[in-house]
């Protein structure tokens, strides 16, 4: 038998527990805006260190892209050394031919996901970005919304954000480059777009272009090629998990600074 619980308890439980997390991502170590797979690997990575880490999506479902692979089939690509990061989530792939590797879309997804929470992620999913927040030239926070407020009239007017603020950001929004463009709007920034298609080349590149690009925020993922106007990947995903690194690392380095 289940056991005897009212339905004004139940109600109460998820109030009193998302209230519990927003307040605190409200005054977080890092904010990394994008659960697809460079924010999940990022995230998780500063999570196992002890920091306090909000993940921002706008959607309803965690993972970005990474749900299914080209022309909607159902494998994700990745090149060697990217499969470390699944080896160490124990993500199962197979390897088709030396440095070449095959994934599980859902498995994919999933333990990236499952790793980032088992590390203590906190998430707030159906969570738009409407704004940044800059004091002294200086990234520390964002102005964020619920997803629905977008789908509503546009003569409804006042339908107020809130702020929440961080000591490092990261932008992994993908080709959106959602902070970097809202930068670019005040021009303290200049997002160059997406450049053509060449795997080899883009992800090298990404990688290498992973780091602070304003102060207090970090670029990754997808969000880095939008910035620099750097190569299309393609159907591949490993510049993406190693970018999430290499945010990562850079993190921590403005942490302990």
């Amino acid at each position: 038998m289940f056991a005897a619980i009212d339905e004004k308890t139940i109600s109460r439980a998820i109030v009193n527990e998302y209230h519990e997390q927003l307040h605190k991502a409200i005054d977080s170590d890092v904010i990394i805006a994008g659960a697809g797979p460079a924010g999940l690997v990022s995230g998780r990575m500063l999570a196992l260190q002890g920091y306090n880490v909000t993940l921002i999506e706008r959607n309803n479902y965690l993972g970005g892209g990474m749900w299914i692979g080209g022309y909607l089939m159902n494998k994700i690509t990745l090149r060697s050394p990217a499969n470390t990061v699944l080896d160490e989530l124990n993500i199962p792939y197979r390897t088709p031919q030396p440095g070449l590797h095959v994934a599980d879309a859902s498995f994919f997804a999933s333990g990236l996901i499952r790793g980032a929470c088992e590390a203590g992620v906190a998430f707030l999913n159906m969570t738009i970005i409407e704004d940044v927040v800059v004091k002294d030239k200086k990234l520390t926070g964002l102005v964020i919304n619920s997803t629905p407020v977008t789908m509503l009239p546009k003569f409804i007017t006042c339908l107020d954000p809130i702020i929440i603020e961080g000591k490092i950001i990261i932008d992994a929004t993908g080709h959106d480059a959602v902070i970097c463009r809202l930068l670019g709007k005040r021009k303290l920034l200049q997002p160059q777009g997406m450049g053509p298609l060449w795997i080899e080349s883009s992800e090298q590149s990404i990688v290498a272009h992973t780091k602070e690009i304003f102060p207090n925020l970090v670029v990754a993922g997808m969000a880095v090629s939008e910035n620099f106007g750097l190569p299309r990947m393609g159907p591949t995903f490993g510049g993406m998990l190693l970018s999430g690194v290499e945010a990562g690392k850079a993190v921590l380095s403005l942490l302990k600074k």
